[in-house]
């Protein structure tokens, strides 16, 4: 058996012999971190098949980088919102439910401290590539991963500063799935962005009121970043109380990437099947460069956008309004409500087979694989094989 993955404008076909640990969801299984035999005497941990699922900190592999990932167990979400729930909108519903698999969420949303390191790989890579390393070819493309250019400008992205502790803001999908590609490839484990489904479950945290910690509004100062609290600026992660599952700022401080399309019907593209479906069963995959869905509400928002089924519909042209690229990067936004907008790391216990992490990782539609291939023939980009062995030049470049 052949597996065709499509690399800029050529088709690799790559044989089944060819080894890739991250992609065969059996060898990732087997070499999960986050993992104890035996039932810790504290904190949280989640029995599965294999032992139990603990909390871990990830040490990125050459960098002194770290995140905190914590494991929540799995369950059934009813995704989306009732026609009475005050700010319901029309696009939150028919209510739908899905299984969601236990999983390990990353405590916090992703830091400058944490993305500033991928965003260091665009040196690194350029390095490697004038050095004749770590080509691309027909037996490692499905290995390749870019690194968003350097900021044209950097006065909107760092509009309120660089400090480690402060979540990363203004990159595209494409650029937060390349992020956790390049994770993922780098430790062996298999990292992602959620999908609206398993976001809302890691956020709701059993709830079944508008927030995760009820229906009382006014409790929400104790819970997150908003425009009635925030002073009109981000703040650093982790600085209010977390939900139920111990996760902080799935409401407000910055909006969060899912991997979903939006569509202004909601959710009735699933409503006819089969109930609870499963996770890869309920998305609406993107068919657009734009409308694809962050989650959680930011900063600039006032509460009802911060409601556990509330969503917002990415705009690439108004958010790249300011981008002076021709074409338009497919890795920055420039403009508002940009700024407001980033992500957070997921991990299933499950890993996925590697046909359908495609759609978590690569180029999902004809204009944003264009605009990439643009800036790698103009040479304002690149594009690297990574694996476990890339932390030794992380290291070296440090």
């Amino acid at each position: 058996m052949s597996v065709f993955v499509r690399f800029g404008s050529i088709v690799f076909v790559i044989v089944a012999f060819s080894f890739n640990p991250i992609s065969r969801a059996d060898d990732l299984k087997s070499k999960q971190v986050g993992m104890s035999s035996t039932k810790p005497d504290s904190g949280p941990s989640i029995q599965v098949d294999g032992g139990y699922m603990v909390p871990y900190t990830l040490k990125v592999p050459g960098s002194e980088v770290t995140l905190e990932m914590i494991p929540i167990p799995g369950g059934v979400v009813t995704m989306g919102s009732p026609e009475n729930e005050a700010g319901h909108q029309a696009d939150e519903g028919p209510q739908i439910k899905i299984n969601v698999g236990p999983m390990w969420v990353a405590k916090c949303e992703t830091t400058w401290k944490e993305y500033k390191l991928y965003m260091s790989m665009y040196r690194l890579f350029k390095s490697l590539a004038n050095s004749g390393l770590r080509k691309a070819n027909l037996t490692n493309a499905a290995d390749a991963v870019t690194a968003p250019t350097e900021l044209y400008d950097r006065t909107f992205t760092f509009e309120f500063g660089e400090d480690d502790n402060l979540p990363a803001t203004t990159m595209t999908q494409y650029s937060a799935k390349q992020y956790t590609k390049w994770l993922s490839k780098l430790t062996g484990q298999q990292y992602r962005l959620p999908t609206e489904a398993e976001w809302e479950y890691a956020c709701r945290a059993g709830a079944e009121e508008p927030y995760s910690f009820g229906n009382d509004v006014s409790d929400i100062d104790d819970y997150a970043w908003h425009a009635g609290n925030s002073d009109a600026i981000p703040h650093g992660v982790g600085q209010k109380k977390p939900n139920k599952f111990g996760l902080y700022d799935m409401h407000g401080n910055v909006m969060e990437w899912t991997v979903n399309g939006y569509s202004p019907e909601g959710y009735k593209h699933a409503v006819e099947k089969k109930q609870p479906m499963s996770i890869l069963e309920s998305v609406f995959w993107p068919d657009s460069p734009e409308n694809r869905v962050v989650r959680g509400g930011s900063f600039q928002d006032e509460a009802a956008l911060l409601r556990s089924a509330a969503k917002v519909a990415s705009k690439d042209e108004d958010w790249k309004s300011e981008d002076p690229n021709i074409p338009l990067s497919p890795w920055w936004f420039t403009s508002n409500p940009a700024r407001g907008v980033g992500f957070r790391v997921f991990r299933p216990y499950q890993p996925i087979d590697a046909e359908d992490m495609k759609k978590f990782w690569e180029t999902d539609h004809e204009y944003i694989e264009m605009d990439v291939r643009a800036r790698l023939d103009e040479g304002r980009g690149v594009i690297t094989v990574v694996d476990q062995e890339l932390a030794k030049d992380i290291e070296k470049s440090r």
